[in-house]
């Protein structure tokens, strides 16, 4: 890469029941406002507003996404896999604490979530 495009802002800090923080589209045209050009995109978890797994599997779901970004002049800069990537290795001591970072039916489940973490960490790679 030969420039920086920027500013860039991480969505998942904003996301919230509220408009303009309840749907990509709204959140999109107020980032746009402020003069950000590139949005991190949280991956994890059912507040995101970008379905990891689906993206992973289809190059349509990716391409309208990158259209809601494209018609307020956002692209996405990083997709954010933090949290998972958290759950890839976590110590015994810590399985409760970290059980928050998992969806609702893996927390309890070391084994599970370390599994479900991998693969969202090697779909974001895809």
């Amino acid at each position: 890469m030969k420039t920086l495009k920027g500013p860039g802002i991480f969505l998942a800090q904003f996301i919230g029941a509220e408009p303009p923080f309840d749907k990509l589209e709204t959140m999109a045209q107020w980032v746009a406002s402020m003069g950000y050009v590139g949005v991190q995109m949280p991956t994890g978890g059912a507040d995101s507003f970008f379905d990891l797994a689906r993206a992973a599997q289809s190059q349509t779901y990716c391409d309208e996404i990158a259209g809601v970004l494209a018609e307020h002049g956002l692209v996405i800069t990083e997709l954010s896999t933090h949290l998972q990537g958290q759950l890839v290795a976590v110590h015994p001591a810590y399985d409760e604490l970290f059980d928050g970072f998992a969806p609702p039916q893996l927390r309890g489940k070391p084994a599970e979530r370390q599994a479900w973490a991998v693969e969202q960490v090697k779909a974001a790679a895809v």
